[in-house]
């Protein structure tokens, strides 16, 4: 399944099937992330997030990503994360105001809910809350970070509004493994802050948050 056009930013194309989601963009994308392939990168052209069965063990997970890289074409570098949630059920959301636009492409899966804290540490499993943050804006590296924060506080609320807790019975702020992949266009509104109540932040909590919600079922 392709989402594109009016749904989402210019010149940046989704893709949600089976085997993951992709992103892709025209021109290379500004990106700050927590990836397992390419978390190093300031720019890329490619965001996968690939899908694996609940049961995935490997040796290396980044070289599974990289060969699935490898098979689509993409002969660069790309950012990489990987998820046992279904990735063609993947929640993309789109807001616009006063000339930002902003679109959150989330996948969610619940394998190992924790509170952050609280939660004792727990082994690695695929099923988690991945979450890809589009800004069509002009950012710079600390409003990145902005936006990884405010998008994590957003996916939190949505947890917590949908009653989701730990086996511990604790409030839920996410799983044990979830990525944010923060990427912009480097065009149109200069954007120096993104925290919840900017402009752009608010569009990213709104967006994050309504993408998890969706994930998990909810209106």
């Amino acid at each position: 399944m392709a989402i594109m056009g009016e749904m989402g930013i210019d010149g940046i194309e989704i893709e949600a099937s089976p085997a993951a989601v992709w992103v892709w963009g025209c021109a290379p994308l500004r990106v700050l992330s927590s990836a397992l392939v390419g978390g190093e990168l300031d720019a890329s052209r490619h965001i996968l997030n690939m899908h694996v069965e609940n049961g995935y063990k490997a040796e290396s997970p980044a070289r599974d990503l990289i060969a699935f890289a490898r098979r689509l074409g993409i002969a660069g570098p790309f950012v990489g994360v990987m998820t046992a949630a279904p990735t063609h059920e993947a929640a993309v959301v789109t807001e616009r105001l006063d000339g930002v636009t902003v679109t959150a492409v989330v996948t969610v899966g619940l394998g190992t809910p924790i509170a952050a804290g609280r939660s004792p540490v727990a082994p690695w499993r695929p099923s988690t809350i991945n979450t890809i943050v589009l800004v069509d804006g002009v950012l710079e590296r600390a409003a990145g970070v902005n936006a990884v924060i405010t998008a994590t506080e957003a996916k939190t609320v949505a947890l917590a509004e949908a009653g989701i807790q730990t086996p511990e019975g604790l409030s839920a702020t996410g799983t044990a493994t979830d990525a944010v992949v923060v990427a912009w266009t480097g065009r149109g509104p200069a954007l120096a802050y993104l925290g919840p109540a900017t402009l752009g932040g608010w569009l990213i909590g709104r967006t994050v948050h309504r993408a998890v919600a969706r994930g998990l079922g909810r209106p």
